[in-house]
């Protein structure tokens, strides 16, 4: 019954056929960062471009879709990426307890993304909720795995803004948690559309843009119900097979090396484009240049860190680090992530991601000024972005 579900979901998935054409359009947030910008040549550049005809650019990458204000990983948060012109769109993926991969940031992430608690699938979670406890402190919690439910259980749920609210004493009031910077206008019922990695693959090919799916780690043991870690990594790449998409169209990602390593032994096209993500989190976590230059020995052509591991600062101002020196020196390509995901900068000072920097954070116009070092001086091939828009203006105005 199960191998007939997921037969019947691949079967109406979208045709894949001729890419729609539309206009890009990135909205006001743009322009009110060049605004914000201190006056410089790059202010003055940006702001020449403001009524410049713009085209989609893979340089723009749309990090869990337009994630900054839709719901991540939903049919509505990829459009609106494509709509801003991202070249390249993210589906992470993982797995249902029958084993069909489904676009998810994390297998065990359902109760801060999506609606399962106030639904009778909580039930099935592996956690059930708790909540938060005046006496000793402890947050609400509950925890709820794609792995405890099928593919059409997971079908059945409505995605919202990754966030829940840690002194919840009801489960309404867990998952209202969305961060003051961010907004629920887009997750109400009739939206939050969750998909499968091959109606993303669909989607993605009539957007017209290229796509770059993250294998997420599995947080039950592997193997799953015989169900190995290289048969989730080749499991993967055969659902691109299987609709004929062109393995330059695809940028495979993971954090775990013996997944890119298993994609360079087993699958050499795909593993051409294949992107090894850092999960540094400081800059001390970071590779140094001996470990850089086994990578691209290894076959490794594309890194990953976050932004704060490729910049410094020098002179009260933003520059290249060592290793963004290191990886460049080593022949490695370099995407970075994420931008747009660290709230109001002026407040924050650009939070985690930009921890390398945040003595010289001093307004929402510093993201265009990080995003310059990034482009012109580190030499990034491509930027995640949680609004695309904002590094689609950029990639345009720049060329």
């Amino acid at each position: 019954m199960k191998q007939k579900l997921l037969l019947i979901s691949f079967c109406l998935m979208p045709f894949i056929g001729k890419a729609e054409d539309f206009n890009v359009q990135v909205g006001p947030r743009p322009y009110f960062l060049i605004s914000q910008m201190k006056p410089s040549a790059l202010k003055s550049k940006l702001e020449s471009c403001a009524n410049k005809k713009l085209l989609k650019n893979e340089f723009s990458i749309g990090h869990r879709g337009a994630a900054l204000m839709f719901p991540e990983h939903t049919l509505e948060s990829y459009q609106a990426a494509a709509r801003m012109g991202a070249g390249v769109i993210e589906c992470d993926v993982t797995f249902t307890k029958d084993k069909a991969l489904v676009c998810r940031h994390a297998q065990n992430d359902l109760h801060t993304t999506t609606n399962i608690l106030l639904t009778p699938l909580a039930t099935k979670c592996i956690s059930a909720f708790k909540p938060y406890d005046p006496i000793n402190k402890t947050p609400a919690s509950a925890e709820c795995r794609t792995s405890d439910i099928t593919l059409v259980e997971f079908k059945s749920l409505r995605g919202k803004m990754d966030a829940f609210n840690p002194l919840a004493l009801t489960v309404d009031e867990f998952v209202k948690g969305t961060s003051n910077w961010r907004t629920d206008l887009y997750s109400g019922p009739s939206s939050g559309t969750l998909m499968t990695h091959q109606e993303s693959i669909a989607l993605f090919a009539k957007l017209g843009v290229k796509m770059t799916p993250e294998l997420k780690e599995a947080v039950v043991q592997m193997p799953f119900d015989g169900f190995s870690q290289s048969d989730y990594a080749q499991k993967m790449l055969d659902e691109y097979k299987a609709l004929n998409v062109k393995p330059t169209d695809v940028f495979p990602q993971s954090f775990h090396h013996a997944d890119i390593l298993y994609w360079i032994q087993h699958e050499s096209e795909f593993a051409k484009q294949a992107v090894f993500l850092d999960a540094a989190e400081k800059p001390k976590d970071l590779p140094d240049f001996e470990k850089l230059k086994r990578y691209k020995k290894q076959g490794i052509r594309i890194v990953a860190p976050p932004i704060f591991a490729l910049l410094d600062v020098k002179d009260n101002r933003m520059v290249p680090s060592r290793y963004a020196k290191d990886a460049n020196e080593a022949g490695l390509d370099i995407i970075t992530w994420s931008l747009e995901r660290s709230g109001i900068m002026a407040e924050q000072k650009g939070g985690w991601y930009y921890q390398s920097v945040n003595s010289v954070i001093k307004s929402e116009g510093d993201i265009y000024e990080a995003l310059d070092v990034l482009a012109r001086d580190v030499g990034v091939i491509g930027v995640f972005s949680d609004w695309p828009a904002t590094t689609t203006y950029y990639a345009n105005c720049m060329k």
